[in-house]
């Protein structure tokens, strides 16, 4: 949950200090709305001066959204992975300025942890995820590749079937924004994948790209709402398990006959009595011993609007005769949030002295790549203090991790001429190819956003989305050592 002010959040933890024996009923009476519009509704969230001001959602709302104003968060579930409670942290991290008043910026944010993460994670620091469920969109995705590929070593080839499948996903793939931050890490193989002809023929190596870099990537495809998703995924894993003749199979059969019971019992609702037919038919023998996975895709597609029609079976109520207390709260102060420079503070006032000092020439400095000497720093620091965006205890702090020099170029990043003079004797001494061109390019966009660029960083993402082993399969053992000899002098410049 979060919340734009600190009233908003004072207000969520007095109803449940207040109502906690019966927390559940009280917390369902605050966020029991059934919506459609979620879209609208975080478009308005993320306005600062529009309502709603409290936001509360299940897995929707960890990652992907930036909301500056929000100061309050309330975590009101278990959490075991490491990466998602980041994500959920990271909420409240978004710098804001003048959020309480003129010149009073955001400078913090509070956690409200009713369920001990923070003390987990306090006490299990290095603790590594566990192997999650991953969405449905990611198995739904996964699983039509697999699909295809049953389909197409098949006896039959399932021509129509394997069209069908292919311009679905690529329908999916198509509508995944370039410009997002989760799908621009894997954006070469998307642009791949958006081109037409890719799917002409798919090899295991592209079934393989589909399944690891594209499948679950945020896409602007409309698939309907959850239950016709998990329709989707049952009637999809059926027809995978009948083109393999697994036993699972039976079990599988047995949810969708269990799936037309249901609708059955719906048969004066018009939508369902339109499609009584084959619903009956699904109970019947005789539609199983015929079965093909043609005619499993055509009952995927005439049922899956009805799905949602289908109400869960409410189970029975247990009532329970003890008393659950809040014991009372603590701090936690958590590793990489409660030490050293609050850089994000920092950060905010810093940026602020760069914009009124922008032609001081140790910035300059900074920018254009050039060497900084100890008398540089000395000065600049000494305007930092003078000035009151900082004090000798920080920069104390600031130099025992990693120095102000290399902190203000992260911030400052490099001019982006001076990344490609530095690479300009490199280029004209070897001849490149496009994947060449692209890595360099590559670095050259990092240096300029970053600043900095660690050379370790070019066997990951996204320099691995060139070439598997990274730097060392574009270039050269030579070219690769010269490349990293480059990147070493620009960020040794900003240190002194």
């Amino acid at each position: 949950m979060f919340a734009k002010n600190s009233k908003h959040a004072q207000f969520i933890v007095d109803r449940f200090n207040a109502n906690y024996p019966h927390h559940k009923g009280e917390f369902a009476k605050l966020i029991d709305y059934s919506v459609t519009y979620t879209q609208s509704l975080i478009d308005d969230f993320s306005e600062k001066d529009k309502a709603p001001h409290i936001a509360a959602s299940v897995d929707m709302l960890d990652t992907g959204i930036d909301v500056p104003e929000v100061v309050n968060l309330v975590f009101f579930k278990v959490v075991r992975s490491k990466t998602k409670f980041w994500q959920m942290v990271g909420r409240g991290t978004r710098l804001c300025p003048d959020l309480f008043g003129p010149d009073e910026d955001k400078d913090e944010f509070v956690i409200f942890d009713f369920c001990q993460n923070l003390e987990f994670f306090n006490e299990n620091p290095n603790f590594t995820d566990g192997v999650g469920s991953k969405p449905i969109s990611e198995r739904l995705f996964t699983t039509r590749v697999e699909l295809i590929d049953a389909a197409q070593e098949d006896d039959n080839p399932h021509e129509d079937l394997v069209r069908s499948i292919k311009q679905r996903l690529q329908d999916e793939v198509a509508g995944m924004p370039l410009d997002n931050f989760i799908v621009r890490a894997k954006r070469r193989s998307v642009e791949r994948f958006q081109k037409p002809d890719s799917w002409s023929d798919l090899t295991l190596e592209a079934r393989m790209a589909l399944t690891d870099d594209v499948a679950g990537l945020p896409s602007a495809f409309e698939d309907g709402a959850l239950p016709a998703k998990q329709f989707d995924l049952l009637c999809l894993n059926s027809q995978l398990r009948l083109l393999q003749n697994d036993g699972g199979f039976s079990v599988l059969q047995q949810r969708i006959i269990r799936f037309a019971s249901a609708l059955e019992e719906l048969e004066n609702v018009p939508l369902v009595a339109k499609e009584l037919e084959l619903i009956l038919d699904l109970q019947s023998d005789a539609f199983w011993e015929a079965v093909t996975v043609e005619s499993l895709e055509s009952v995927r597609k005439r049922l899956r609007g009805l799905a949602e029609l289908i109400k869960p079976k409410e189970r029975k109520i247990v009532i329970t005769d003890f008393i659950d207390e809040i014991d009372e709260g603590t701090n936690i102060v958590m590793p990489d949030i409660g030490s050293g420079v609050d850089k994000a503070r920092f950060k905010m006032k810093v940026r602020k002295f760069v914009e009124a000092h922008r032609d001081h020439i140790t910035l300059n400095k900074v920018k254009f790549g050039q060497q900084l000497t100890k008398q540089d720093l000395d000065e600049l620091s000494a305007i930092l203090v003078s000035e009151g965006v900082t004090d000798q205890k920080t920069l104390k702090n600031l130099d025992d991790n990693g120095g102000l020099g290399p902190f203000l170029r992260s911030l400052i990043g490099l001019d982006r001429a001076a990344a490609k003079d530095a690479f300009g004797g490199f280029t004209t001494l070897h001849r490149l190819s496009a994947d060449q061109t692209e890595f360099l390019d590559l670095i050259i966009d990092s240096l300029t956003e970053g600043g900095i660029v660690e050379p370790a960083a070019f066997y990951e993402s996204p320099f691995t989305d060139i070439d598997d082993q990274g730097i060392a399969g574009v270039f050269s053992r030579e070219q690769a050592k010269t490349i990293v000899a480059i990147v070493r002098t620009l960020n040794e410049s900003a240190a002194a």
